[in-house]
């Protein structure tokens, strides 16, 4: 259990240090945040690679198609996340992505047996989309595609937290990251191709920093989640939360208004609230 609570603290400062040296990138260039990403799944693959030819480790899963569809999701999760860090605040981009606990308390039941839902967790629910509609502060004549990038990678990142879960039942954390970073290398490099702009100099320090930081955290989120449920591992990440503030206001100076402040409280008070009721036989 405290491994698993370390490994996500640590998970998150990572998370969120790739995104500051992403969007230093993005805001002092025309690359696109894509390209960062396609870094960490590449630079990822490397690492992992040696790692498992140094263990001479199989590559053969037991469970493939989880697998597939764990690296899938995150790979779009990941490209929804750095583009939301182009297009909005550090503190917004990570707010907003972290409402994902939602969205598995939403759709884990589809995947797990669970007990009826009580009728206070969507009470909660409630009050954390009070604090999405705060945070965004949709203006529906021009909305900030950031903050919808953010929202759209909350979504995504639930399902591949539930088949993250599900895929640590059958194979061991490397295998998993390496099939999930072959996978992103693949996909990520596929949607790269039209929007690819040759980095100079400095450029390729915040790229190599951004995805090598990511990796770190990526690694460190699949061995937390095998000491601990992903309902327990989402009320542990808003510490997330935190850390982009702080990040975001000392980096770039980012204002926190009384609206953000008080749609991010209300987020973070809802997730550990979904968290700490949601009592069930089994865990996720």
């Amino acid at each position: 259990m405290y491994r698993g609570i370390i490994f996500l603290l640590l998970a998150e400062l990572c998370f969120t240090g790739s995104t500051i040296f992403s969007k230093l990138l993005t805001n002092s260039s025309s690359i696109s945040a894509i390209e960062v990403t396609f870094a960490r799944f590449f630079l990822g693959l490397i690492v992992v690679s040696i790692i498992i030819y140094k263990s001479n480790m199989s590559l053969i899963p037991n469970k493939l198609s989880l697998l597939i569809w764990r690296g899938v999701l995150n790979t779009i999760a990941v490209m929804l996340f750095f583009l939301a860090s182009q297009y909005t605040s550090i503190t917004n981009t990570h707010m907003l992505n972290m409402t994902y606990p939602f969205f598995i308390f939403f759709f884990a039941p589809l995947f797990f047996r669970q007990e009826r839902i009580s009728v206070i967790l969507y009470l909660f629910l409630v009050t954390g989309m009070i604090g999405i509609w705060l945070v965004i502060n949709p203006n529906f004549s021009e909305i900030n595609k950031g903050d919808i990038f953010g929202l759209l990678s909350a979504v995504v990142a639930a399902f591949s937290v539930i088949t993250l879960t599900m895929a640590r039942k059958n194979d061991s954390t490397m295998i998993i990251l390496f099939y999930l970073m072959s996978i992103g290398t693949v996909l990520n490099g596929l949607v790269m191709i039209p929007v690819f702009i040759l980095p100079e100099g400095r450029q390729w320090l915040l790229i190599i920093a951004s995805g090598l930081i990511g990796v770190l955290g990526q690694i460190f989120i699949t061995y937390g989640y095998k000491y601990i449920s992903a309902r327990a591992g989402s009320l542990i990440s808003t510490s997330r939360i935190l850390y982009a503030v702080i990040l975001g206001v000392l980096v770039f100076s980012e204002e926190i208004t009384l609206r953000i402040a008080a749609g991010g409280l209300l987020i973070m008070l809802s997730i550990i609230a979904v968290s700490f009721f949601n009592q069930t036989k089994t865990e996720l």
